[in-house]
């Protein structure tokens, strides 16, 4: 058994109760007392680890069972408890709720791998003693799940939270360890896909004040701090990555890390330097042009979207990307940076040019077109899955693909579960360029930072873009390339 670590998980009886709000202002108020926490979130999210991390001041770390396998997720909490006074992790969804009527995935599963001991916050809007049947029922639905304790949110008057409080520790017995009041003012807005990113709220250091406050107001953080320390040692498991010596043969990875591309897992980064690339930040929306030294390119999610008409206005970039697909140079994009390789993206009617590497438009919609976890297989030969390769990730975008791509585009995928791009497919290429809807783990698929390092291992090798990229820097105005259409069909 390795050395005792505290740690707490946040959950709730649905999503939407307050649980991110309260993590930051836990974990900015724990960092105000002088600890170190490291935080975590439950399931697919690039989001609220965001703000996790500006709370923290230290990188949040996705834990997903689907994606990821037990002893992935052990070595991964243990990897960081060595480096902490305590761990925080925030849940998704409800408590109990998962992939299937067994709960599969679901935070409370994750709660008994790790042994982590479980405060749930309950929404007590226009509820009193009810809130202590809900919480009985998480108790006895599943006695294994090792739930704490207790925060009360939305409370309306001293008199609510009294009642709520002794029903609770009379029927339940356990602690209330916090009360939080209903607010007049959100402290964190939303939109489509939950909270706005920390790199696009113009007070996002507010806000985690603001949380943080909250806390030190409402919550009993010496209660709370107790309750972690009862969460047993961690049990010893192998290491997530083997020790092996640095590699020689380096290359040199652009990685788009802006306002409007901000979704990356920290393992993806760090698989791939441990496959011996070197990674270049790059910003879509005030680099002139791409580096000429690249070796292959990586686009995440995010919400190219919203900076539509930015990415738009910087011509020069997005035909230096075009150019180097053109040249071969190896390009991984997901979701948002998908659609930055298109033709357009379209909103509300008007259309915004993008790179135009594939030929087809993305238009915005009201509702979500595609959420969820996705399961595909790798159909058609790609630079970086072999045929029959089975791929765990999740997609969740508001755009649809205009026209749908015909039977004879190549597309990489087939769609086992989830929504894809179209008809059941999934991953647009074009040379050495895969782009898709889906976004991948690198600890689930562990083959995917090896093969895109050894395609720019492979590109370098040839050294075929550079003159070409050179000459769009002297004069980005020379020969806008066109879009490979042909190339889509096969």
């Amino acid at each position: 058994m390795t050395q005792p670590c505290p740690r707490l998980l946040l959950a709730a009886l649905r999503g939407g109760a307050g649980k991110t709000t309260l993590t930051l202002g836990l974990l900015a108020a724990w960092r105000d007392q002088g600890r170190v926490l490291v935080p975590f979130k439950k399931g697919p999210d690039y989001i609220d680890p965001a703000w996790h991390t500006l709370a923290a001041g230290r990188p949040s770390h996705n834990l997903d069972p689907f994606l990821m396998e037990g002893d992935q997720i052990l070595a991964l909490v243990a990897r960081y408890a060595s480096q902490a006074d305590g761990l925080l992790i925030e849940g998704n969804r409800g408590l109990y709720d998962g992939l299937d009527a067994q709960g599969t995935s679901s935070t409370a599963e994750l709660a008994k791998l790790l042994a982590t001991p479980v405060v749930l916050v309950v929404d007590c809007t226009m509820t009193t003693r009810t809130a202590a049947a809900l919480v009985l029922g998480c108790q006895h639905f599943d006695p294994q799940v090792p739930l704490r304790g207790v925060i009360l949110n939305q409370i309306a008057r001293p008199r609510h939270e009294a009642l709520i409080r002794a029903a609770i520790e009379r029927y339940c017995g356990i602690p209330v360890l916090g009360a939080i009041p209903r607010l007049k003012c959100t402290v964190f807005p939303e939109r489509h896909m939950g909270l706005v990113p920390p790199q696009e709220h113009a007070a996002a250091q507010k806000a985690v004040i603001t949380a943080r406050d909250l806390a030190q107001r409402y919550l009993d953080l010496d209660g709370l701090w107790q309750v972690a320390c009862q969460a047993p040692p961690l049990p010893q498991v192998p290491p997530l990555w083997e020790q092996r010596p640095a590699a020689v043969n380096r290359v040199t990875i652009g990685v788009i890390r802006d306002s409007a591309f901000q979704f990356y897992y920290p393992e993806n980064l760090e698989a791939l330097e441990r496959e011996g690339a070197v990674l270049v930040e790059l910003s879509a929306l005030t680099d002139p042009i791409l580096p000429p030294d690249l070796d292959a390119l990586y686009i995440g999610g995010g919400f190219p979207e919203t900076h539509a008409l930015a990415l738009s206005q910087n011509a020069g970039f997005r035909f230096s990307i075009k150019a180097a697909a053109q040249a071969g140079l190896p390009i991984y994009a997901e979701c948002g940076g998908f659609m930055y390789l298109g033709e357009t993206i379209q909103i509300h009617g008007e259309k915004f040019p993008m790179v135009g590497v594939f030929p087809y438009d993305f238009v915005m919609g009201e509702k979500p077109q595609g959420h969820g976890y996705t399961i595909l297989e790798a159909v058609r030969e790609n630079p970086y899955f072999a045929p029959g390769t089975i791929l765990k990730g999740h997609e969740f975008h508001y755009s649809q693909i205009r026209p749908e791509p015909g039977p004879g585009a190549s597309l990489a995928f087939r769609v086992d579960r989830g929504e894809g791009i179209s008809d059941g497919r999934e991953g647009l290429l074009y040379l050495n360029v895969l782009a898709t809807y889906t976004h991948l783990h690198a600890l689930g698929v562990p083959g995917w930072a090896p093969a895109l390092v050894q395609r720019a291992r492979e590109f370098k090798s040839k050294g075929r873009s550079s003159q070409k990229i050179r000459s769009l820097k002297e004069n980005p105005s020379l020969g806008v390339p066109e879009s490979p259409r042909g190339a889509l069909s096969s």
